[in-house]
Order: structure tokens, then sequence, then C-alpha cells
């Protein structure tokens, strides 16, 4: 069965998605063609690699992931197909796979696909279409492009870290309004060692415990857990915590341990 999902920032107003989809569906008509989102901020390359990092996993081994941010071509940009844990990406070379990946990928091709110049602004369904249904076929990622010895690298913000202290930002706010932070669950534990903490936002918004689920606080109340993503989220019960708490992408959020 050929998988092909779509994590692009061509929103749901124009008519580029359907665009996109009718172009994979033309040339293979019995593809099944999964959203992951196109809801992403435009250009922002560190949102999607976020969102895909907490769900392609969840598919079959061969599935083929096509993503469609910051991909208008330019001189300075080379289109990638890439091998890794037995899923394969295509896209725009621009930081996201850096973002994406824990290590390196298996195996990494520049695309030599030829480009019909009547799609230079739009290599989505074009290029990527024709590369993400070669590999959907079962194609071999030799045989769409050449061998390339690395990718584009991007640094995310990482938290800082004192003796007792975690400064972290916000970087995802789903539908729900949830605030989801760049502090791991990993990170916590290590730095928390088992002591209270108070969790510091929006000057004197604090937490200063844990939750498991969101309906552990009454409706309306504000708690933090860690999610599907293992990121510290901050929520309100049946609420909108980022409207409601006035916290947008890039805040500073900190986590003060005692004793």
């Amino acid at each position: 069965m050929a998988i092909i999902t779509l994590t692009t920032d061509l929103g749901s107003k124009d008519f580029y998605q359907a665009a996109l989809k009718g172009s994979i569906l033309t040339i293979l008509p019995t593809a099944t063609i999964v959203d992951i989102t196109h809801e992403v901020p435009s250009f922002n390359i560190s949102y999607a690699a976020f969102v895909l990092k907490n769900v392609y996993h969840y598919f079959p081994k061969g599935t083929v992931h096509l993503i469609g941010i910051d991909s208008v071509f330019s001189e300075n940009t080379k289109y990638v197909g890439l091998k890794y844990q037995d899923h394969y990406f295509v896209g725009a070379d621009n930081g996201i796979f850096s973002l994406l990946f824990e290590g390196k990928p298996d195996e990494i091709v520049e695309l030599n696909i030829m480009q019909d110049l009547k799609y230079l602004h739009f290599p989505l369904v074009d290029i990527f279409v024709k590369a993400a249904i070669h590999l959907a076929k079962g194609g071999k990622l030799k045989d769409i492009g050449l061998p390339a010895e690395g990718i584009e690298e991007r640094m995310l913000l990482n938290p800082v870290i004192e003796k007792d202290m975690i400064r972290g930002s916000v970087i995802y706010i789903d539908t729900f309004c949830n605030v989801i932070t760049n502090i791991t669950k990993e990170l916590f534990t290590k730095i928390q060692r088992n002591r209270d903490f108070t969790l510091y936002f929006r000057k004197s918004e604090t937490i200063t415990q844990l939750s498991w689920h969101y309906n552990e606080v009454p409706e309306g109340e504000k708690l933090c857990l860690f999610g599907i993503s293992n990121h510290l989220e901050i929520a309100i019960n049946k609420g909108k915590a980022s409207g409601l708490l006035g916290l947008h992408l890039s805040d500073i959020v900190r986590i003060q341990f005692h004793g």
C-alpha cells in the first residue's frame, strides 16, 4: 500500500493544497494520502519539524513523508530525498531534517528530477510529487538523485540550565490552545531530582505540581503535564490556555526547583 503524508504551510483557504493532492492522484490513483497538517505558519521549519517528529513513527515503515515548507525554487536550496528509520522523506534541504532526526539519515540523495518550467514556482506538484510517488511504489533513492554527504544544519533554541532552574520557551500551541514548551520530560527529571518546583510564566502566573491528565484539576483551572510529545505543556482543563494565560510562541517559561 502506497502511503504519502503531507506536511505543508499551504493552509486550507487556497487551491494549492488541492492541486498538490490532485497531482499525486493523477499519477498514482491508488495512493493513500494522509494530511498531517497544512497549517504550519509560513516558512516556519522548526514548527513543522516538531509536528512531524511527533507523528511519523506512528505510520507503517516505507511511508513517504512529503514536506512542503519553504520549498520555492532558490539557487541556494537543494531538494533531497532521505531514508531514516525505514521511512522516506522528500523536501527542501533548508535545515528541517536536522531538527526532525535524532541521528544521521541512512541514505541521502540530492534529487535530479527534471522540473517542468510551468511548475517553477510550485516544485511541490512537480519534483516532490514525482519523487514521493517513485518511493511509494517501491523505487530506490539512487534512481532519482545523486548521493549527498550531509544535510543543512539548523540549531533549535535549547532550554537554559542552571543549578536549580530551567528556563525554556514556548515552541508550539495546539488546536486546543495547550501551550507546549521545549522542556522535555527527560531534562525535567534530570534536573528535578525528586524536588518540589514552581513553574513561572507571564509575570505572576505559577504552577507547583505536575498532573497526569487534564481532568485532574477542576474545569477552568490551569495545570502542567507531559503530553504525548514528552514536552512540558501548560493547559487549562476544558479551557484555552494560550489565550486565557496570554502565552504565545517564543514566550519564556521558568522552572525553579526547591530543596
